[in-house]
């Protein structure tokens, strides 16, 4: 019983449960790809019942990560079919236990909205937004929000968080962006700008076959 109701993996050399983030970031970025979908079905359409489901089962997925075992969560398990053949790199279980927390409660509030009480708000806006942004950090960038807020909740230490960030250290000659690597960042911005002010109407034309 011990083996199927736990959270995390036990791996020779962590001396703590440790959870593969490669797979982690994949369910995020499949859980991303569709309910953005879903949002922009019931934003351009004012169809709601793709958010309906995806909200259903994103809730009883990340159920079963906390409460159950994260292995047995059907968007970890897709995950790590499409990473298997890649080398796992490890974190700690616990700061990921409390952002899939954090992720229950931004769910449990839309399905509560969505599927129980049949209404769209504001609130429920707002709450995609913040699911749709923690699931675009952890799937692009490998940054976990809901990991950041750990160490302000829990005074003991954060370990093996992905790239290592929760060491402290100088950051290699490569990481470093340059004033003149700024320089082209807002120059691309003053572009994309200057772009559609002069191109919109352009651009706004249908093609045609």
């Amino acid at each position: 019983m011990n083996r199927i109701i736990q959270f995390g993996e036990k791996v020779e050399g962590y001396d703590i449960p440790v959870l593969n983030e490669r797979e982690i970031r994949a369910a995020a970025g499949i859980l991303f790809l569709i309910l953005f979908y879903s949002a922009l079905n019931a934003l351009y359409f004012n169809d709601f019942v793709l958010v309906k489901y995806t909200v259903t089962f994103f809730l009883i997925d990340l159920i079963i990560r906390v409460f159950v075992n994260p292995k047995y969560a059907p968007t970890l398990i897709i995950g790590r079919f499409f990473v298997n053949d890649q080398t796992p790199e490890y974190v700690g279980a616990k700061q990921k236990r409390f952002a899939w927390v954090i992720g229950i409660v931004l769910s449990l509030i839309m399905f509560i909205f969505f599927v129980i009480v049949n209404v769209d708000s504001l609130i429920t806006s707002i709450v995609c937004i913040s699911c749709l942004i923690f699931l675009f950090f952890e799937s692009v960038f490998g940054i976990c929000l809901g990991c950041k807020l750990y160490p302000l909740i829990y005074k003991d230490k954060v370990q093996y968080c992905p790239g290592e960030v929760c060491d402290l250290k100088s950051k290699h000659e490569i990481q470093k962006i340059s004033l003149a690597q700024l320089f082209v960042v807002l120059g691309f911005a003053a572009l994309i700008l200057t772009t559609v002010y002069m191109f919109n109407d352009v651009y706004h034309k249908i093609p045609y076959d």
